[in-house]
């Protein structure tokens, strides 16, 4: 590898000076710090600052030593952090203080979320401000922005190869539109979550563009290497991520002579952060962006941040030092922010992310699994593997949260668990191509249309995109003008998402989902998108069809209005908290999944139907009246009767 500097150079610094005249960054080991005077007029936010810093001094200190044995650059981050903490402006400095009173808030039931891309939602950031009526309008207090940072054009990876992290790309605004837009969401109330991308840069920024002129200074930044000697023994145990657009682990720089480890596409470069220098810049640029207003940070492939020779590259005990560091970092000096995991993999093993209840890593994970195993459910019929997962998930501490969805950004892995499959004679391989071959609408009566993503045609492997509505038919019933299959297409959607709302965790919608929006095609016909067919479920939002909800007959207004109907009863009914008792109930019936959810004397029971048939859940909850909070009829939680992707919330009677 060639090396150059360690990144250990002096920083100008601001002194944290405590009662007895000593800085706290000194104890760290810097003497430069020590003896200088606070700023003026900021002897009270320094106060708080140290308290929050003294809190976690010893633990953060430690942690970083392990990794980077290194006093000066410790120094160095504590004085930024205090910079940082002076920076943050008073409203924020405000919801600090509130969330420091309450930090249960975002595990509440009236949390729930929406992601879209900028561009397709509104045009450029000032648009999304524009549109904050109607995200209120779809009871939403949680949007994810997804990836607006600078990217370079043609070579972004959806925005997730940063070329700048202190730049919003041109088209989409400035910075200073995202302070407005964050301020303006906190006066009504809303949240804001952006993409943190920590595991790669872009071979545009300006840290690659010095490594590829071979400053060792800014090569020692990533894995730089002269041979494939190296990089031949990471091969080996490293899996690949994109073996078919993006084989292998490195790429070969001509100019430079050297190789590169590229773990997702060869423009994105893996960050060393072996290097302490990497850690530091990147909590500064963390910081710097939680100062613009961001509640939530959500941390890119968590998993692969640290790298190790004759391992897999993931998973690895450092990775959960960073978030550790991360996650104290944060309650030191935005305490408000939450960190948002994406680690893709079973619920049981995600649960390292969350740290532990005295050590907290995540504040919230993604329920990638449980998404992938409910479109399974979906194509068979079959709810056993769907309620396991979720008797594992709500057998998880109270504390963890996740965040579930049906549809997202990206597409749908089949990374289901084969080994339960296969007790019931579902081989993975002939099943990954009978889920692909039915939501592309080829097999088992299906109605779902979409494309496959990244297809192998050697491992048979393939991922699948689609939105939600195109899954469950709305797309096909509106192309055919077959009302009746329409009505079937809509209660399937309604039916998926009342389920979604039934778990334990926050549900996050994808924008358009509100309306039924179906496939976009147009994306074959831009050349920078063409070759990538997630961009399906990523058209731009059809405010066209917006005005439709003001139909009653549309299709618009028949999954707003059902949707809000749903989001009204969550919002009004504690039991939906994050926290309550949740688990599944035994239905005698495969196409039927149940769950009940208790919290504080009140119990609900919901029941959804996967089938296109009428079926009978066989509960039998002998403990008095229900009623059904959608329709307001009172009956017996035993033998309910459930329509074709029908669905009940049943609540308890008080006696």
């Amino acid at each position: 590898m060639s090396k150059g500097k360690t990144g250990r150079k002096k920083a100008d610094r601001v002194s944290v000076k405590g009662k007895a005249g000593k800085t706290i960054a000194g104890q760290a080991g810097s003497e430069e710090t020590a003896g200088k005077k606070d700023m003026p007029g900021q002897g009270q936010d320094t106060g708080l600052f140290e308290e929050r810093l003294r809190k976690h001094h010893d633990e953060l200190r430690w942690l970083y030593m392990e990794l980077y044995e290194n006093d000066s650059m410790f120094a160095e981050l504590c004085d930024h952090m205090y910079q940082f903490y002076l920076e943050r402006n008073d409203a924020l400095k405000a919801l600090d203080a509130d969330r420091e009173k309450d930090k249960e808030w975002y595990k509440q039931n009236d949390m729930m979320g929406m992601m879209f891309y900028i561009d397709n939602f509104a045009g450029n950031i000032k648009g999304v401000q524009s549109r904050l009526d109607y995200i209120e309008q779809c009871n939403v207090n949680y949007i994810h922005l997804m990836p607006f940072l600078d990217t370079p054009k043609g070579r972004s990876d959806g925005g997730y190869a940063v070329s700048d992290f202190r730049k919003v790309q041109n088209k989409l605004g400035s910075m200073e539109d995202l302070e407005n837009l964050t301020a303006a969401c906190h006066k009504k109330g809303i949240n804001v979550c952006m993409d943190f991308v920590m595991n790669h840069t872009s071979e545009e920024h300006e840290w690659a563009k010095k490594a590829r002129q071979g400053d060792g200074e800014y090569m020692s930044r990533y894995f730089f290497y002269d041979n494939y000697t190296i990089p031949a023994e990471y091969e080996k145990t490293v899996p690949q991520v994109f073996p078919t657009t993006a084989p292998g682990n490195f790429t070969w720089l001509p100019d430079a002579e050297h190789f590169v480890m590229t773990t997702f596409y060869p423009y994105q470069w893996d960050l060393n952060y072996k290097n302490p220098r990497v850690f530091n810049e990147m909590m500064y640029n963390f910081l710097f962006l939680a100062n613009k207003g961001i509640d939530i940070i959500r941390i890119d492939a968590v998993p692969y941040i640290w790298k190790e020779l004759n391992t897999q590259c993931r998973n690895l005990k450092e990775v959960h030092t960073i978030v550790r560091l991360m996650r104290m970092i944060s309650e030191i000096v935005c305490p408000s922010v939450l960190l948002l995991g994406e680690v893709v993999m079973e619920p049981e093993k995600v649960v390292p992310y969350f740290g532990t209840v005295e050590k907290p890593e995540c504040h919230m994970l993604y329920n990638v699994t449980t998404m992938a195993t409910t479109w399974h459910t979906v194509a068979t019929r079959d709810v056993g593997l769907l309620r396991q997962q979720l008797d594992i998930v709500n057998g998880l501490p109270k504390e963890y949260v996740f965040l579930n969805y049906l549809r997202c950004h990206d597409d749908i892995g089949w990374g289901l668990d084969y080994a339960s499959l296969e007790k019931d004679g579902l081989r993975e391989r002939p099943h990954k191509q009978y889920l692909n071959d039915y939501f592309q609408g080829y097999v088992g009566d299906s109605t779902s249309r979409g494309e496959l993503y990244n297809a192998d045609p050697v491992t048979g492997d393939a991922r699948f995109c689609g939105t939600t509505a195109s899954m469950c038919g709305i797309e096909k019933a509106g192309f055919e003008q077959d009302e009746a299959a329409m009505e079937k297409a809509i209660d399937k959607d309604i039916m998926l998402h009342a389920y979604m709302f039934m778990q334990s965790g926050i549900p996050v919608l994808y924008s358009g989902d509100e309306i039924g929006q179906v496939n976009d095609y147009t994306y074959k016909e831009n050349p920078n998108k063409a070759e990538d067919s997630r961009y399906i479920h990523r058209g731009a939002m059809r405010w066209d069809l917006v005005q439709n909800i003001k139909d009653p007959e549309s299709v618009e207004s028949r999954v707003f209005r059902r949707l809000g109907q749903l989001e009204e009863i969550r919002k009004s009914e504690k039991v939906f908290v994050s926290y309550a008792d949740t688990w599944t109930i035994e239905t005698w019936e495969a196409g039927v999944l149940s769950i009940g959810r208790y919290y504080e004397g009140e119990k609900l029971i919901g029941l959804f139907n996967f089938s296109e048939y009428d079926k009978t859940a066989w509960i039998n909850e002998e403990d008095g009246m229900y009623v059904d909070l959608i329709s307001g009829k009172e009956m017996e939680a035993r033998g309910v009767n459930i329509p074709a992707f029908g669905f009940y919330y049943l609540k308890k009677k008080d006696i």
